[in-house]
């Protein structure tokens, strides 16, 4: 029997964390007894993916790995079940991982004025209302072969429209990860973006995966997913460990 595309194995060979279920969130660390507190990164799951599916997108090997690898790189890695079943469920995933990353921020460990935000596939759209209105806790936002434009049949599709949050200075640090084999609806959002945040002066580092298809992280186990996957995180804790100016929690 074939493995489902979102069960195949992680790209890299990162030894699990220490994992903990707390409510709506998994916390990935490698020390949960650790005095320091450490920075976080939530990850946020595309979709949308059927409501019956078992596993949910926290036990899937990518977002397992993803947890894992963020432990490894001295950050609390957080993943979510945030409900987007289909297009009309997009307001309900925002709220879901706004929740999610309040909780997050609460944790006991976390460093609640250093979190970053990472975005998969179908879950672009989510990034936008960050993006919109930027929390002083929020240190970057990355996305990994994300939807960007308005997906068909959203309600209160400005909500989630990431092009046009972004056409605004002020916004915190974008990666983007974009794959060669890219689904061809999301391409002209992708391109659109890099260029809007280009446009604005807002700060954006763009990795190509020219061989790599969409979700690449775990369909692709070549040299240059896994150099990719590598990059994007030893940017993401680089940018969430730097010692920039602290705005006030929010919390």
């Amino acid at each position: 029997m074939a493995i489902p595309p979102h069960m195949h194995p992680f790209v890299l060979d990162v030894a699990p964390a220490h994992r903990r279920r707390i409510g709506a969130i998994d916390v990935h660390s490698t020390d949960p007894s650790a005095e320091r507190r450490r920075p976080a990164v939530v990850f946020v799951h595309g979709g949308p993916v059927p409501a019956q599916l078992e596993p949910t997108p926290r036990d899937w090997p990518t977002f397992l790995g993803y947890g894992a690898l963020a432990a490894a790189h001295g950050l609390v890695g957080v993943t979510v079940d945030h409900g987007l079943h289909g297009p009309g469920d997009y307001p309900v995933a925002g709220r879901n991982v706004r929740s999610a990353v309040e909780q997050a921020r609460a944790v006991e460990g976390v460093d609640p004025d250093r979190v970053g935000l990472w975005f998969f596939s179908g879950g672009g759209p989510l990034a936008a209302g960050w993006l919109a209105a930027v929390p002083p806790w929020l240190r970057c936002v990355a996305l990994s072969y994300p939807f960007l434009s308005v997906p068909p049949g959203v309600p209160d599709g400005a909500e989630f429209d990431a092009v046009g949050a972004v056409a605004t200075p002020g916004r915190p640090p974008i990666l983007l990860t974009r794959v060669g084999a890219e689904f061809p609806v999301a391409v002209p959002g992708q391109n659109a973006f890099v260029d809007a945040a280009r446009a604005h002066g807002v700060p954006i580092e763009v990795i190509d995966v020219p061989n790599g298809q969409h979700g690449f992280d775990s369909l692709d186990h070549t040299d240059e997913s896994r150099t990719a996957v590598t990059r994007a995180m030893t940017w993401v804790a680089a940018t969430l460990h730097a010692r920039g100016a602290v705005g006030a929690s929010g919390r």
